[in-house]
């Protein structure tokens, strides 16, 4: 179950969804015993939050469910499921959930020319009563509506609907299309419902992008934002910052940058543990490098590290490494170094995202290079890019786990700022850039900033040879 850092609001009595991110955004979940409802266009999600709601009822609170479908038949939605590693067959079989498909032709809707919902709610009575369903899901609203015009009984029965299932003791989910020039498509369910989320799908410079909020929380105060959020063979993730408290533990362990020149700049000890360090600079001035260097060193120490490149493959990274004397392939051979290579282009920020999250899971490493954060502005703006450092830095220091960052920057001065603006939010800031010295272009090094230890103040010289890397003093002739 997602964890709530929020505190719950007084008063309201709300029943956690076990959706990662979405009782932060509600601090706390859904209403009790009330209908909340999920409104969005077609593929934005409504379904897979509506199911996962009694799945993790289910399994996380040993509550029984029950799913009332107008469209897909049981057997559609057991297969579709399984790509979310949802058994639904399993709780069915179990008792601990029923899947209520119901035919509107034969739902007996229409009593002498007047829309009622009666032969539905007698269906429905039924099915909570042999379940013993504490939540549930109706999916989509729409369905119902699609061959009535009369707008009034329309808003009056669902009304109706609404009072009934809160009477029950039941906490409703309704899904619902999102209409052209309306929340919804007859624009009323919003008006009688407790809650409302909206979820929207959009596409920007062909690039797929979730986002959610909450338009209305009746009683209760909630995250009033737009946030990320995907749906994956994970389910549904929503991506909120009020989770990352700035509650971690810190440690005065040093680990070494694998440049002993750099680590004797920095009171010759090198980074702080489980801090974040970003190496930016023009390009060609060496940030890959003194990235993999930092990753030999872990795997020096028999640590495990995660290189996450953007820029090059695999083998071109070791092939180029090499030539300074520095053996990538090694390490992995080893199974020390993972190393994968991505386009940046290859997802939205929000599934790179979880991706990035995935793979620390799995390999649990010591430290984690990203290598450049700033390709990933080639999906998404510099603030959407700072937004998703932000929860990567707050994960990896949950963990303890060093990061560092490489940064193109577009300017020619040492200090210039990234595009993604995250000199502040970066432990230590190394700044590298290209000067021309006698015809020949030299690579030059400052320590902009490194919270918590004394370092050296001098720009001076970053030295390759095929033995390594080193550094000295700037030539004064």
């Amino acid at each position: 179950m997602a964890e709530n850092n929020l505190p719950a609001t007084p008063g309201i009595q709300k029943v956690p969804t076990g959706i990662a991110g979405l009782d932060e955004i509600t601090q706390g979940g859904l209403p009790a015993r009330r209908v909340s409802l999920v409104c969005g266009g077609p593929g934005c999600g409504k379904t897979v939050l509506a199911m996962e709601f009694l799945v993790n009822g289910i399994l996380q609170r040993e509550e029984p469910g029950l799913f009332v479908s107008f469209e897909e038949s049981p057997e559609n939605l057991i297969e579709n499921f399984r790509s979310f590693g949802f058994d639904l067959e399993k709780l069915i079989n179990n008792k601990q959930l029923k899947i209520l498909h119901v035919d509107i032709a034969g739902a007996n809707l229409l009593e002498s020319g007047e829309f009622s919902l009666d032969g539905l709610l007698v269906m429905l009575e039924h099915a909570i009563q042999s379940t013993g369903a504490r939540r549930v899901a109706i999916d989509t609203m729409e369905t119902i509506f699609s061959s009535l015009s009369n707008t009034d009984s329309l808003r009056n029965e669902v009304a109706r609907l609404f009072r009934w299932l809160g009477d029950k003791g039941i906490t409703a989910v309704i899904t619902g299309e999102r209409g052209k020039e309306q929340l919804t498509r007859h624009g009323f369910e919003e008006y009688v419902s407790d809650f409302v989320l909206l979820l929207d799908h959009r596409i920007d410079n062909q690039i797929s992008k979730r986002r959610l909020r909450v338009l209305k929380y009746r009683g209760s105060d909630h995250g009033k934002d737009e946030y990320p959020f995907l749906v994956s063979s994970h389910g549904f993730l929503a991506f909120p910052l009020t989770s990352l408290m700035l509650d971690y533990t810190v440690s005065p362990v040093r680990v070494s940058s694998g440049v002993p020149d750099i680590d004797a700049m920095m009171e010759g000890k090198g980074y702080f543990k489980g801090s974040t360090v970003m190496i930016s600079g023009t390009a060609g001035t060496g940030k890959s490098t003194l990235a993999a260097a930092f990753a030999a060193a872990a795997c020096e120490r028999g640590e495990s590290c995660l290189y996450l490149a953007f820029e090059e493959s695999a083998g071109q990274l070791c092939r180029n490494m090499a030539s300074v004397g520095i053996d990538l392939g090694k390490w992995m051979e080893r199974g020390l170094l993972n190393l994968s290579s991505n386009r940046p282009t290859l997802f939205g920020l929000e599934e790179h995202l979880m991706q990035i999250q995935d793979m620390v899971d799995r390999h649990k490493p010591s430290c984690v290079i990203i290598d450049p954060m700033s390709n990933f502005l080639s999906a998404g703006s510099g603030a959407e890019v700072k937004s998703m450092l932000l929860r990567i830095i707050g994960n990896l220091k949950g963990h303890g786990i060093t990061l560092l960052l490489t940064s193109l920057t577009r300017g020619s001065k040492i200090t210039d700022e990234t595009d993604t603006k995250a000199s502040s939010v970066v432990d230590t800031w190394i700044a590298l850039d290209l000067e021309e010295k006698n015809h020949l272009h030299r690579r030059e090094i400052h320590i902009i900033k490194s919270r918590g230890m004394d370092h050296s103040r001098q720009t001076r010289e970053l030295v390759f040879s095929s033995s390594g890397l080193s550094v000295r003093d700037l030539a004064t002739d």
